[in-house]
């Protein structure tokens, strides 16, 4: 599935989410396009949409490379032997993907909101102990420090919404406006330095996720609440994800046993 980036600059504190900004070039087969681009604020960063997917007509097959590709019949026009006939008025619109996975938001308007928690003691060790190994690799400023805790293969941590190609670590670096890293360590300190929700408990997917906003709707925080996320973000940012629906800045999930799952940013 192909993403597109943009390199974003992120000086500048409060930090904001130009929600409006999406990636430019893809991640799966491209590497990332850094072209020289005016400085924004420091959430001013990789937001990923999915494009919607292209639907063929339901009696097309698909053609080797450099084969011609049928035309559709005209209305009316009987079809070829073994051919069946032209439906294309009744295909079923084209269906966005969906929105799910264990790194979308969770904001549930009608449900109960999950507790926040700002208490690390009461983690589970190993979780605890991601958490702080992870704060203490943002504090070196040396963004290599967090290699080994992103892993590799199956278990490396989520950095995009989308594959990424090439080092994980290169590919922090590219979001980073200074270009070594320091920026983005800054926000992913920032972000474990917030309050935390435990979700989906008993599941497969049971995370605790970092900041708290993750899973609470936007519209219902309270004012000490907005002082937090005015940390992350700016105030126009917490308007467009008020329409949005749910929090989409960057955060951190870590599974039960310890391992840090992902850290994106996007809807």
């Amino acid at each position: 599935m192909e993403r597109q980036a943009v390199r974003f600059s992120m000086s500048g504190r409060p930090r904001g989410l130009a929600l409006s900004i999406l990636i430019a070039a893809s991640c799966l087969a491209l590497p990332l396009c850094l072209t020289s681009t005016p400085s924004y604020a420091l959430s001013e960063i990789q937001r990923e949409d999915l494009p919607s997917p292209v639907t063929p007509p339901a009696n097309s097959d698909s053609a080797a490379p450099g084969a011609a590709v049928p035309m559709p019949e005209p209305p009316g026009t009987k079809p070829a032997d073994g051919q069946p006939a032209d439906d294309t008025d009744k295909s079923e619109p084209e269906t966005p993907p969906a929105n799910g996975g264990i790194t979308s938001p969770r904001a549930d308007p009608d449900g109960p909101p999950p507790a926040v928690v700002y208490d690390l003691n009461t983690l589970p060790e190993p979780v605890k102990r991601m958490h702080g190994l992870l704060i203490e690799a943002c504090r070196t400023g040396d963004i290599e420090k967090l290699r080994p805790l992103i892993g590799k293969g199956d278990s490396m941590t989520q950095l995009s919404l989308g594959d990424i190609d090439g080092d994980p670590v290169t590919f922090l670096k590219s979001l980073s406006g200074d270009g070594d890293g320091q920026e983005i360590l800054a926000i992913l300190e920032e972000v474990l330095s917030a309050g935390y929700v435990h979700v989906d408990t008993g599941t497969p997917q049971e995370l605790y996720v970092w900041p708290y906003f993750f899973a609470l709707p936007l519209d219902k925080l309270d004012a000490r609440q907005r002082v937090e996320l005015f940390k992350l973000v700016t105030a126009s940012d917490y308007d467009d994800m008020k329409q949005f629906g749910a929090y989409i800045f960057y955060r951190v999930g870590i599974t039960p046993t310890g391992q840090w799952l992902f850290f994106v940013a996007g809807d």
